[in-house]
């Protein structure tokens, strides 16, 4: 039986994936918002519990335990915000000096409880979660340095590192993954003497090779020399075959559906009829997917093998004797604001959850036909929801025939929506009274599946027992 600590808890999505594990058990968790204390609480209700400013706390406080997680504040590390990467100035503690950003030098700052309780402590093994871009902590002109400091100061307690850089909707060792593409650092590190996790068992997803067929692709980085970021084709890294006879391939993983998140049982407010018009910017989204994916397609539902669906803007293939031909149009989600893209097919993961409010709206059209999952470079409704984060807001496009965009139907996901998205269960409860926060909790969340992998692997090291990941 392995105990672990969880700190900066939030809502528990940590330790809902930690206990996924056998023989895991949360000891304790600790946050500083009383919101997302009492809903750990109600979740996981044989753990010890605190609501306290952790750089407040003397950690001796706190029972020792096997493993550390640990989340801290990850907010003002992000680029997401519009802001240039930086350290932030500061005097006197951490009070800051005129024009520098006070909140983001204090958010920082929790960085550093990570090595406070891992002195007091000495864990076995501890996982630390942020965004990508916290690893280039520091000051303008030596980017990175301050976390390599930080790295320095856990090396100096006696731990060995190494980072994984994963996507939750890539995190399926050990269960399904998140219908989410949420990008995220992981810092894991074990004290010296333990068994080196197996990164290469437990962080490599599945992926069809059109040559080799079923593999567990291969991390590939575009630039060797900088080994850090986010998956994707403009972003960072892909994923390749290990196999050197297609030359390495680039492969994609398998993914969930953003559709799996959506409840499309709730009602949609068809958009000409609506008494409060929606933004010029949200309908300027709205326009641009439209005009990506709502070309109705004239699809095939009879006859022979190889027959193919087709624009409804093109001619219409030879008629025959049967009514085989049917009409399809695909769903599509909307981002209200902020992220690297305005609109994505309802296939695709989810944008990231955000702790910044409710930025995702589901566009729909008057009934259901066949969907159809669009190829182009808009992504697919069968690919997870995009990353749902601070800025992103998204909608969907109920899948139907429709003469004009005005026909479509709009609506704002629901927290129990985003839930989904992040993976949680089906039955957690979020303990508070309004939208904004529930939907701040969940942004603000680590996936499940993603800290269910990561505690897997650190597990099977710890104990020397072998866990066998799902497929």
């Amino acid at each position: 039986m392995l105990t672990l600590t969880d700190l900066f808890c939030g809502a528990g999505g940590s330790s809902t994936g930690a206990i996924a594990v056998p023989g895991v058990t949360v000891r304790m968790a600790a946050n500083h918002a009383r919101h997302a204390v009492d809903t750990h609480q109600a979740n996981h209700p044989g753990a010890d519990h605190d609501c306290a400013d952790l750089s407040q706390v003397e950690p001796r406080r706190y029972p020792a335990t096997d493993i550390l997680w640990a989340s801290p504040e990850c907010t003002n590390h992000s680029i997401a915000k519009g802001r240039r990467r930086g350290h932030g100035a500061h005097s006197d503690g951490l009070f800051a000096e005129d024009g520098t950003d006070e909140a983001a030098v204090r958010s920082r700052a929790t960085m550093h409880d990570v090595p406070r309780f891992a002195e007091a402590h000495n864990y076995r093994a501890i996982i630390v979660e942020n965004v990508v871009d916290a690893y280039w902590w520091g000051p303008e002109q030596a980017p990175g340095a301050a976390f390599q400091a930080w790295l320095s100061t856990l090396h100096a307690w006696g731990y060995e590192h190494h980072i994984v850089w994963m996507n939750s909707m890539h995190a399926s060792a050990y269960g399904p993954a998140a219908p989410q593409s949420r990008d995220r650092m992981y810092v894991v590190l074990w004290r010296k003497g333990e068994r080196r996790p197996d990164f290469e068992k437990w962080t490599r997803p599945h992926a069809d090779c059109p040559i080799h067929g079923r593999v567990r692709a291969m991390q590939a980085f575009k630039r060797c020399d900088r080994r850090w970021g986010r998956y994707g084709k403009r972003a960072q890294y892909l994923w390749r075959c290990p196999r050197t006879e297609c030359r390495n391939t680039v492969v994609e993983p398998d993914v969930r559906p953003a559709g799996e998140a959506i409840d499309w049982s709730l009602p949609a407010a068809v958009i000409g009829a609506r008494k409060r018009p929606l933004a010029a910017a949200t309908m300027r989204r709205i326009r641009a997917g439209f005009a990506a994916f709502s070309e109705p397609l004239a699809v095939p539902v009879e006859g022979r093998d190889g027959k193919r669906a087709a624009p409804a803007s093109a001619p219409l293939r030879t008629v025959t004797t049967r009514n085989e031909t049917g009409l399809a149009l695909p769903p599509y989600v909307v981002e209200l604001r902020g992220g690297g893209s305005s609109h994505r097919a309802i296939s695709e993961p989810l944008a990231t959850v955000c702790a910044g409010g409710n930025h995702h709206g589901i566009v729909t059209t008057p009934g259901l036909v066949v969907p159809y999952y669009s190829n182009g470079t808009a992504r697919p409704a069968t690919e997870p929801l995009p990353t749902v984060t601070t800025v992103d807001r998204h909608g969907a496009l109920y899948g139907g025939t429709v003469g004009a965009l005005e026909e479509c139907r709009f609506r704002m996901l629901e927290p129990h929506e985003y839930a989904a998205a992040m993976a949680f269960p089906a039955d957690y409860r979020l303990l508070a009274s309004d939208k904004r926060t529930r939907v701040l909790m969940l942004g603000n969340a680590v996936t499940p599946p993603a800290a269910r992998d990561l505690v897997a692997m650190v597990t099977e090291a710890l104990t020397g027992q072998n866990l066998e990941p799902g497929v």
